[in-house]
């Protein structure tokens, strides 16, 4: 197979976005990788990522490839963790204390920080509107950082996500007790979860 057969491949298999990244892991110099962009046409749309003109442009997943030290929380993750009633007005995402987000908060994204020890509770794999895999946290973590945040959310989607949430036959009580207590907001989720389950 010609090498660039095998981008023809990997930029369908990605859905018309190609990373520098996997491409080099794929065996493609670089060199050789930057000629196949420019005979394609492929436009680059972040540090290292590019895509084909006729690609759905899934801005969770740029937004992703381009700071993929954040993890898709609050709004943005009850939005795909199906818990919310309306797509989120601005992405939001968190970071380890100490990151520099300014880059982000200048494009329009709502970042919270966390210290490092818990800034891995809950990450999980969930799936963007086009289908692309994203870093976010589960409904439990989720859940707790919105109750954390309570006072920066707005109160419909809040009330929303704790209500949608206590409807669920997956959801996971333990884990969102243990994840309570290590978030500090034990008290206030026992006061509202009392009410609806």
């Amino acid at each position: 197979m010609q090498k660039s057969d095998l981008l023809d491949l990997l930029l369908k298999e990605n859905n018309g976005i190609l990373k520098t990244s996997d491409v080099i892991q794929a065996g493609i110099s670089k060199p050789c990788f930057m000629d196949y962009v420019k005979n394609s046409g492929l436009e680059k749309v972040a540090h290292g990522v590019y895509m084909s003109r006729d690609a759905w442009a899934d801005e969770m997943y740029l937004l992703q490839t381009r700071f993929s030290s954040t993890v898709f929380s609050h709004e943005s993750a009850l939005y795909l963790l199906d818990l919310a009633e309306r797509e989120p007005l601005q992405f939001t995402v968190t970071a380890k204390a100490g990151y520099n987000y300014t880059n982000l908060s200048k494009e329009g994204f709502k970042v919270y920080t966390i210290k490092h020890e818990l800034f891995e509770t809950g990450i999980t794999t969930l799936q963007s509107p086009t289908g692309r895999a994203l870093r976010a946290y589960n409904a439990e973590r989720t859940i707790c950082d919105i109750i954390r945040s309570r006072r920066y959310v707005e109160i419909q989607d809040f009330q929303s996500a704790l209500k949608t949430y206590a409807r669920r036959k997956e959801k996971n009580l333990p884990l969102l007790l243990r994840y309570a207590k290590e978030f500090r907001v034990e008290k206030i989720l026992r006061q509202y979860m009392e009410v609806l389950i």
